[in-house]
């Protein structure tokens, strides 16, 4: 089991607190986290990623194992703790303002 925390606002939109948890199957990547995300979230399509292109939306990132992953290849192997479910994969919201 994959297991994802979102931003409060994304849990709000799919009705759940706290994290979710996902089967993947096949190799465990961003790409096919989010898919199976959107897939039992359907409500969450185009919020993550953009409709059409599926690039991550400019005000969200991902953290895999302390580390920010959100510019790196959709396709790319998460790390085995995130695999294996002993970390979550973190998608926050991310923080702008100006005076």
């Amino acid at each position: 089991m994959i297991r994802v925390e979102l931003p409060m606002h994304l849990r709000t939109l799919a009705g759940v607190k706290g994290e979710v948890t996902l089967d993947v199957p096949g190799a465990v990547t961003q790409r096919s986290v989010l898919d199976a995300l959107e897939a039992k979230y359907p409500m969450l399509c185009g919020t993550i990623r953009e409709y059409g292109t599926l690039k991550r939306r400019a005000f969200l990132r991902f953290f895999a194992c302390q580390e920010d992953i959100s510019h790196t290849s959709p396709d790319a192997l998460l790390p085995e703790a995130i695999a294996t479910g002993k970390e979550p994969l973190l998608v926050i919201g991310a923080v702008a303002g100006g005076i």
